[in-house]
């Protein structure tokens, strides 16, 4: 399919390739605690385009003023600053001359994409990726925003150079990780990535190098290889010892998880429960 004329009305894989594949260096910007926007912005400048997801004043304290991309996710009740009715907080911080506006993404089969009107009058982009995904990601959870467009980038926009900040995937005080995503696989591709050259972390960020590298390295005669396999087999002992124990904790707890489900449904629905089980109106 032919490159779209601009950003917003862009719908398909093709198109938003085209559109990324114009920029020399792409910097996909977590929401994460070790984002350094001051650093990112000298350390690239010029033509680069910052891709922001969802609520971006976790990150941005001041209107941005680079090139830049809002991410926004969407649910199976549409986009989720959309109908948490953060919008307007959200493109406080971007719009702006060299903004280019919203790209609203689904990366599992069951999000649905909110109309370009809710999204405050920006430029808006619809963009699925959930096929993308098939038979590769795990079925029991969905991609992260920033693991589905990372991949198709590093896949897709071989010319590009293509910049990670902030995929550290680590709980903090400040930050949580929501289950649905798996965090373990994405981090296990994002660093084959790192190692094969394809994508490539941000200044500062630590090298992408564990603990199985520095036993190789400290024992003579001892290959990468060597260390994976015998973790393998550790961590699989380990891990069938914490089920045992997980097993043990919901038998002796299985009163409070009926009396917990008894609460549970008697609360009334959220927003986002509501709006999910609204008929689809499309876009």
């Amino acid at each position: 399919m032919a490159e779209p004329t601009s950003f917003e009305g862009m719908e398909t894989v093709e198109e938003a390739v085209a559109f990324f594949e114009r920029y020399e260096t792409i910097v996909l910007v977590a929401n994460s605690d070790v984002i350094d926007i001051g650093a990112l912005r000298g350390a690239y400048s010029g033509d680069t385009l910052f891709v922001f997801f969802n609520k971006v004043y976790k990150v941005l304290s001041k209107p941005f003023e680079g090139e830049a991309v809002l991410v926004a996710r969407s649910s199976p009740a549409g986009a989720n600053i959309v109908y948490r009715r953060e919008v307007d907080d959200v493109l406080r911080l971007l719009r702006g001359p060299r903004f280019q506006g919203v790209l609203n993404l689904k990366a599992g089969p069951q999000e649905v994409l909110s109309p370009a009107g809710e999204f405050g009058g920006v430029q808006v982009a619809h963009v699925d990726l959930a096929g993308t995904m098939e038979g590769f990601y795990p079925v029991t959870h969905v991609p992260t925003s920033g693991f589905a467009l990372a991949l198709l980038l590093s896949e897709r926009c071989m010319g590009s150079r293509i910049v990670l900040a902030g995929f550290t995937a680590r709980r903090s005080a400040k930050w949580k990780l929501f289950y649905d995503h798996d965090w373990t696989f994405e981090q296990i591709v994002l660093r084959l990535l790192f190692r094969s050259g394809r994508l490539e972390p941000a200044p500062g960020a630590a090298r992408v190098e564990g603990a199985l590298d520095a036993i190789a390295r400290r024992l003579p005669g001892v290959t990468a290889e060597d260390v994976s396999l015998v973790a393998g087999d550790v961590l699989s002992e380990r891990l069938e010892s914490a089920h045992m124990g997980i097993d043990a904790l919901m038998k002796v707890t299985r009163v409070q998880q009926r009396f917990d489900g008894w609460v549970r449904a008697l609360k009334p629905r959220t927003r986002k429960e509501k709006r999910a089980a609204e008929p689809c109106q499309g876009r």
